[in-house]
């Protein structure tokens, strides 16, 4: 009799593990489901994936536009571009070079340049006018000595007195400021649009902006960009209209754009 009950029990407790059995769910439910789970998990944590470092492996791995390539060079953080750039405008031997051996050379070039826009109307005497990434100041020498006397300079290392201490992704002066700023060193920019964005709104209504570039991709390894056409660099530009693009032969860059900020 008691082997007749647990029996009965065991055949009772094997029925009821039946009726609980989940069925196996079709492949499309299970699909959906589990990327609404995903999906649900990227919205609460948005920021897991960013807060990542950027690896070495991958130094140029974002396109910021059609015709332009970011480089990170597994950057950590901003600070760890701005020591990377630091490496080449603290470097001794070439700031040595630059002030000696490089600078006549340059400044008669680079006057050259200048005294072709002042021959079209683009610059005057009675300009202010600065030079973005200057490093030791060949540009701003070049500007006073076409008689542009109202010139400065900035880089992340200053040379008193062409050159302050700025970031040009964060320039440190007013709005609307300058007449005219020019600047061969956007390769170097780590975020083109606030490059650019900081020039429009230093810049005065109808000031002028002159920009030495490589479309030819051949830039060194402290360049933070790489540009392919002239196209996504007149993109960035919100404010300003293109006057002219010209080739030239400036110091390994290929090209010459210029703009002018509008009136309005």
């Amino acid at each position: 009799m008691l082997r007749c009950t647990q029996r009965q029990q065991e055949s009772e407790v094997s029925k009821l593990k039946m009726k609980f059995v989940i069925p196996k769910l079709p492949f499309t439910l299970s699909l959906f489901l589990s990327l609404s789970l995903l999906i649900i998990f990227l919205f609460a944590f948005p920021t897991t994936f960013l807060r990542r470092p950027l690896s070495s492996s991958s130094s140029v791995i974002a396109v910021a536009d059609e015709g332009i390539r970011i480089r990170h060079h597994g950057y950590s953080s901003y600070e760890a571009y701005i020591k990377h750039q630091l490496n080449k405008t603290q470097n001794p031997k070439l700031r040595k070079v630059w002030t000696t051996r490089d600078w006549d050379r340059k400044v008669r070039v680079f006057s050259t340049f200048f005294r072709r826009l002042s021959d079209r109307g683009l610059l005057s005497n009675q300009s202010k006018a600065l030079s973005i990434g200057a490093r030791v100041g060949q540009e701003v020498a070049a500007l006073r000595l076409i008689g542009v006397e109202d010139s400065v300079g900035i880089d992340l290392v200053p040379r008193p007195p062409l050159v302050v201490k700025g970031d040009f992704h964060a320039q440190p002066f007013d709005e609307e400021t300058f007449d005219f700023e020019f600047s061969n060193v956007f390769d170097h920019a780590l975020y083109p649009e606030k490059f650019v964005g900081e020039i429009e709104r230093t810049l005065k209504p109808g000031g002028v902006c002159v920009l030495h570039v490589s479309i030819s991709g051949k830039t060194d390894k402290y360049s933070a960009n790489d540009l392919f056409s002239v196209k996504p660099l007149v993109n960035l530009f919100k404010r300003s209209k293109v006057v002219e693009v010209r080739k030239i032969d400036g110091f390994g860059l290929d090209t010459e754009i210029v703009f002018r900020k509008n009136n309005n």
